[in-house]
């Protein structure tokens, strides 16, 4: 009868564990023991409070629960082994993020599906996570944020009082007035004076508009002038080709006599570079500028029926060298 009852006990505390055990797993954070599973090594700089057998949600749904955590042996980083559900397969594309739910809520694994684009995981492979939030990083940051914003506002109230003490006196703030004053008067004399133009313009209107056409009028004439000036010009470019072409042929001949005359060749040649024909005309040049002259103080009659004065016996050293005999000979 005693065995009976504590078989019937131990049956009982038996099946109280066994329920136990149960329920202890499905409701804890741990996987369920009757569904399949892979792992993924997850590398963090930080956890930032994540602890073990905490929630891996993708899309808010629960896909699995983080098995274990160990500092890499370099130190650098945390190595996370997340254990997933197979009925739920994550791409390698996807991001990972280390989250927390609410303000002070628990660090859970948040998976964030982009384009589906890369293979699946599997089992013991390796992805990469965000840094997480850090509240307390941020607060040390603000902190020197608003030192550097103390900073900056005692240099701004030491500038406002320089410029105070400065800028903002009684002898600026008189100057700055007459300033101001002399603007206004500047300004209104302006205005009259653009009221003066304006009506300048008003009542000279009919003269510069007559001097605008007149001037239109003589821009069309040029332009007329010019076109018949271009006319002209392509009509007579043959004739002034031609023209340019004996002026260059009148220049060689110049050319070509000047150096024959250079060269003692031809009549002039001959009595620019022969003295005895020089000297001849020379002398004839001479007679008839006496004969000139007598013919404009007797004249033609006078010079035909003149009589022959009597002359002076000349020397006769003179009558032997007469003109003739001065003549240099001929070589």
């Amino acid at each position: 009868m005693n065995s009976r009852l504590e078989k019937k006990v131990g049956l009982f505390v038996l099946a109280g564990l066994v329920l136990t055990g149960v329920l202890l797993m499905q409701f804890s954070k741990g996987t369920s023991l009757f569904r399949p599973t892979y792992d993924i090594l997850l590398e963090s700089v930080d956890v930032a409070g994540l602890k073990e057998r905490a929630d891996v949600l993708m899309s808010g749904v629960r896909v699995g629960s983080v098995k274990s955590m160990q500092l890499a042996p370099s130190g650098k980083y945390v190595v996370v082994v997340l254990r997933l559900y197979k009925a739920y397969p994550v791409h390698k594309d996807a991001r990972f993020l280390i989250q927390q739910s609410g303000f002070l809520g628990d660090q859970y694994i948040a998976v964030v599906p982009t384009e589906n684009k890369k293979p699946l995981f599997n089992d013991q492979d390796t992805a990469q996570a965000e840094p997480p939030f850090n509240l307390q990083e941020v607060a040390r940051s603000a902190g020197g944020f608003v030192q550097k914003i103390e900073g900056i506002a005692t240099k701004l109230d030491q500038t406002l009082t320089q410029v105070r003490s400065n800028l903002l006196n009684d002898a600026t703030l008189s100057s700055l007035s007459l300033t101001v004053t002399n603007l206004r008067s500047v300004s209104e004399e302006a205005l009259v004076a653009v009221g003066n133009v304006n009506a300048l313009l008003k009542t000279n209107s009919p003269a510069i508009a007559s001097s605008s056409s007149n001037l239109v009028f003589f821009s069309q004439q040029l332009n007329t002038f010019a076109d018949n000036l271009n006319l002209v010009v392509e009509t007579n470019s043959p004739n002034v080709r031609a023209a340019v072409r004996n002026v260059e042929d009148s220049t060689l001949i110049l050319k070509e006599v000047m150096h024959d005359v250079q060269a003692g060749k031809g009549l002039a040649g001959t009595v620019l570079r022969d003295p005895t024909v020089a000297a001849d005309v020379s002398h004839i040049t001479a007679n008839l500028s006496i004969t000139s002259s007598n013919l404009n103080r007797l004249g033609l009659w006078g010079v035909l029926w003149k009589k022959p004065t009597p002359r002076e016996p000349r020397p006769v050293e003179e009558v032997i060298r007469s003109p003739k005999d001065q003549r240099p000979s001929r070589k």
